[in-house]
């Protein structure tokens, strides 16, 4: 998932002039340009109340927002700590979630004086999960409905997963990440409903 996040999101992010999500672990800032925005990274607010979940998607359109630019370089060398269990987890994917959702809306206005591309990447990061959760609400009504299996929208999920994990795989030279299609029962009876609550409770 880390890989994915920076080695395909954030490098094609930054072919197109900016990423749009600096990791926290994975970033560096030079001083003065911190410096001038620290004031209003200190004092985060969302609706009328302090908001401190995902503050380095947050600094970032910050940085963005003052006209600075964010860069992906591939060979840098960086370490992070990861959940290892579920219970973390999906603490973790709750906390990006809500702060996808709130930058999203904090960083719409810098949409139009960024590349086409970084819009069409914001739109599809918010539409797709319910894109997915509509397929699969569909595909439960049709079985309830008609007794039948949603076969194609089965088989349009499977192929995109494997098309996608086979890719990464050949760019990572390493068959371990065909491994991560298995994500996609993950992605599907956790993480939707995980981004739904998000979504109910951004506050």
């Amino acid at each position: 998932e880390y890989w994915l996040a920076c080695n395909e999101e954030r490098a094609a992010q930054a072919r197109f002039g900016a990423v749009m999500c600096c990791c926290g672990p994975c970033v560096m800032y030079r001083r003065s340009a911190l410096a001038s925005l620290l004031d209003q990274y200190e004092s985060q607010y969302f609706r009328g109340k302090p908001s401190d979940f995902g503050e380095d998607r947050h600094l970032t359109i910050l940085m963005l927002k003052a006209g600075f630019r964010t860069e992906y370089v591939p060979s840098a060398i960086a370490a992070t700590v990861v959940p290892n269990k579920l219970g973390p987890y999906l603490r973790q994917q709750l906390r990006w979630a809500r702060s996808t959702f709130r930058d999203t809306l904090l960083g719409l206005r810098l949409l139009p004086n960024l590349n086409r591309f970084l819009t069409l990447d914001v739109v599809g990061q918010n539409l797709g999960p319910l894109l997915l959760a509509l397929s699969v609400l569909t595909g439960l009504a049709q079985l309830a409905l008609t007794g039948t299996a949603p076969w194609l929208a089965a088989l349009m999920i499977v192929a995109m997963t494997m098309i996608r994990c086979s890719v990464v795989a050949l760019r990572a030279r390493q068959l371990r990440f065909l491994g991560f299609s298995l994500h996609t029962f993950i992605n599907i009876f956790l993480l939707l409903p995980l981004k739904a609550y998000a979504l109910c409770t951004l506050s």
